[in-house]
């Protein structure tokens, strides 16, 4: 079992950990800041260090409750000490564009109340599908300046944590379909302070003051009831 220190604090920019398992270019540790790929983010990049050895990471994964981490270089004995770094440049300008993909799905949710279909992150972008039927041009510039007017209010983004069964009682899910495995017991919660909530597994800044202005730059026609929207920020 890997412990996910992301899940609690994703400014966590390094960390030491043990590695409990080899399996020739790919290691597992007890605990790990790196980012697993899932949920439309991508894994994080950087570097594992020990006495005598570094290796780059390249992907991380997750296998049941072990994350496995694939390297480039040197691998670490089983039972060996290491420091994880991450690439922080990277894993930031994610955090900023998940985070602002959250400002986006809450300003089309509470304006139209659409629901999420897909959607994916970069460091540079970031696009979201919606159970949309219309996104026209006068939709797309609404949704663009809500967006902004949430983001400049600078708002706390809040990390909290619900059991299965308040989950399901409540109104924090933006999916348009259930993808919340059984034997989760407790959902993670990430909250815009006094615009939305939502369940999320992944990295964001802490306050809305850091994601930078939000500018729609695409918009596709992914099927009958299906629209989607690419996203790029920019600083202040």
């Amino acid at each position: 079992m890997t412990e996910l220190l992301y899940l609690h604090d994703s400014y966590l920019r390094e960390f030491d950990a043990t590695v409990t398992s080899v399996n020739g270019q790919t290691v597992t540790l007890d605990q790990t800041a790196f980012f697993p790929s899932g949920g439309g983010q991508p894994s994080d990049a950087g570097l594992l260090r020990w006495p005598g050895g570094e290796a780059r990471v390249l992907d991380i994964k997750k296998d049941g409750a072990s994350a496995r981490h694939d390297l480039d270089g040197p691998v670490p004995s089983e039972g060996q000490i290491v420091r994880g770094v991450l690439d922080w440049d990277r894993r930031f300008a994610i955090m900023r564009h998940h985070s602002a993909l959250h400002v986006l799905v809450g300003a089309v949710y509470h304006l139209f109340g659409a629901l999420v279909t897909g959607g994916a992150i970069y460091p540079e972008r970031a696009r979201m599908d919606f159970s949309l039927e219309d996104l026209n041009k006068g939709r797309v510039t609404a949704i663009e300046a809500e967006a902004n007017r949430v983001i400049g209010e600078h708002r706390r983004i809040l990390v909290r944590f619900v059991s299965r069964e308040e989950f399901e009682r409540s109104d924090l899910t933006r999916l348009a379909r259930n993808l919340l495995p059984p034997e989760i017991r407790e959902v993670r919660v990430i909250e815009i302070e006094g615009f939305d909530a939502q369940a999320d597994g992944g990295t964001h800044v802490a306050n809305t003051s850091e994601i930078g202005r939000l500018a729609v730059t695409k918009t596709e026609n992914k099927g009958k009831t299906n629209r989607r929207l690419e996203i790029a920020l920019t600083v202040g």
